[in-house]
């Protein structure tokens, strides 16, 4: 069984039905025609009695919905529900991060950490590393700047300096759930991030009764928790029932619950708990490695003037369109959020959801039509209109890096979190849309070209649920499939 937990202080599912066959248009009869399995066609002008017969089912009578389809070029609205009001988005808010971030600073902006040095070679009164918040910063970049100032002559360090610009703890939303903090999916933004500001824990059994077996992947990272393993190794066939829960207040792991003897490595994602000095000990590892004695390590305080001294090495990430790809096609809530910290830098507004806003509007995304506390949609205290996430569907298709953007978003049944989604269906690799998932939230939000029919931007999402994530997503596809069977009949 897997299970990835992310953190800072969503899940994914799977298949469909309907496959249809496309017949020419000159067959089509003038009659309404029936989504029968063996027929894919739908009148425009049926669509609305089709949506409403799914929504109004039994199974989702009780969910709230809010709809609203659009053609593209001509901005006209075939079909809305409630599509002016507000919804709990989930990671549909990273549409509005990642329009603003791509429409602020282009595709082919760039990260920079930086190892500035002062004093005489080979031996250095101080390192000095600087980042910019990169959340694709790795322990393969780290071996890159130590083998750099190895090169460089660099012997011996009397300080390692780690400057942190963010004071709030682990850069942490407060409006995030508590049960989320432990998980890979909330950590926290800082200056420098490393390794997503997570860590692997596998999970395996032992002799039968015996507590399990825990495999970390960064013993540094490890060393951040106090951990309590009371979780036992279970007959064959066991069913499994490993839970992880943290202590409010404190670095404290609590392992419970049942692994069979016969069971597969149990894999979880896990936040680190001090990022910044997790950053300081693994650089200073590596450069003890690469035969750099280094005295002292310290995070310095973020408010005094220092001097940086001589750029001695450097790392860049990759340019912005490939972060973007990360954070829609994964749905990775660290990219969201640094994404806006970057853009609160550049624009030099109070917070990095100030900074979304700005660039949005900027845009042309009306500000009364969402309220965001959070850049990854991860807080339940967000509130997006499907108007506004159409609203910058619709534009970011008319600027000149359109093609950046709609293809950052997974496609269904190829990519991301729609890569087992629409599969076998007239959708696969057609669909290019962004998922978004909490308990009872589900919306699915993109660009559908259907093959007789106009190019449209739709937003769909679902609240208040008390059905299953996958019954919650197999009704949106349903309606999603409905928009790629019309024609203009």
């Amino acid at each position: 069984m897997l299970k990835l937990f992310l953190i800072s202080l969503q899940p994914i599912a799977l298949l469909w039905l309907l496959v249809g066959v496309q017949f020419p248009a000159r067959s089509l009869p003038q009659s309404r025609p029936q989504l029968a399995a063996n027929s894919t066609y739908l009148c425009a002008g049926d669509l609305d009695k089709e949506i409403e017969a799914i929504i109004s089912s039994k199974e989702m009578e009780r969910s709230r919905w809010g709809i609203l389809i659009q053609t593209l070029n001509q901005k006209r609205t075939i079909y809305s529900l409630d599509g002016q009001k507000y919804f709990l988005p989930a990671s549909n808010a990273k549409l509005l991060t990642t329009a603003a971030a791509l429409y602020e600073l282009g595709s082919s902006f760039r990260l920079r950490t930086s190892v500035y040095g002062s004093g005489t070679l080979p031996n250095l009164t101080s390192l000095r590393v600087v980042g910019a918040a990169d959340p694709s910063l790795n322990t393969a970049q780290l071996k890159n700047l130590a083998s750099q100032l190895k090169s460089q002559g660099v012997l011996r360090v009397s300080q390692l300096i780690v400057r942190d610009n963010y004071s709030q703890p682990r850069g942490i939303n407060p409006t995030w759930e508590w049960s989320d903090l432990p998980q890979h999916y909330a950590v926290g933004v800082n200056n420098l991030i490393l390794n997503e500001n997570a860590v692997t824990l596998r999970i395996l059994p032992q002799q039968l009764g015996q507590p399990v077996q825990l495999n970390w992947s960064d013993n540094l990272a490890a060393r951040q928790w106090q951990i309590e393993n009371q979780a036992l190794t279970a007959p064959v066939g066991s069913p499994y029932s490993v839970t992880i829960e943290t202590v409010f207040g404190k670095p404290i792991l609590k392992i419970q619950g049942n692994l069979a003897i016969d069971s597969q490595p149990d894999i979880w994602g896990i936040a680190i708990v001090d990022p910044r000095q997790y950053f300081l000990d693994s650089f200073r590892r590596i450069l003890a490695y690469e035969g750099i004695v280094v005295d002292r390590g310290v995070i310095s305080d973020p408010d005094k003037p220092i001097k940086l001294g001589k750029e001695l090495a450097a790392v860049e990430s990759s340019p912005l369109e490939i972060l973007l790809q990360k954070t829609n096609r994964e749905s990775n809530n660290l990219f969201a959020e640094a994404l806006a910290q970057i853009l609160s830098d550049r624009l030099n507004t109070e917070t990095g959801v100030d900074a979304v806003k700005q660039s949005l509007t900027k845009l042309g995304v009306d500000p009364n039509s969402y309220t965001l506390v959070d850049a990854s949609g991860l807080s339940r205290q967000n509130l997006v209109s499907p108007e506004a996430i159409v609203q910058t569907l619709q534009l970011m298709a008319s600027i000149p890096e359109a093609r950046v953007y709609r293809d950052s978003l997974p496609v269904a049944g190829v990519s991301g979190t729609l890569g087992e989604r629409f599969v076998n269906t007239s959708l696969q690799g057609e669909l290019q849309a962004k998922t978004g998932s909490l308990t009872g939230v589900s919306a699915l939000s993109g660009y559908l070209d259907p093959p007789d029919y106009q190019p449209l931007v739709f937003s769909i999402i679902i609240n208040k649920s008390d059905r299953s994530a996958s019954i919650q997503r197999q009704t949106i596809d349903k309606i999603v499939l409905l928009l790629n069977s019309l024609q203009s009949c």
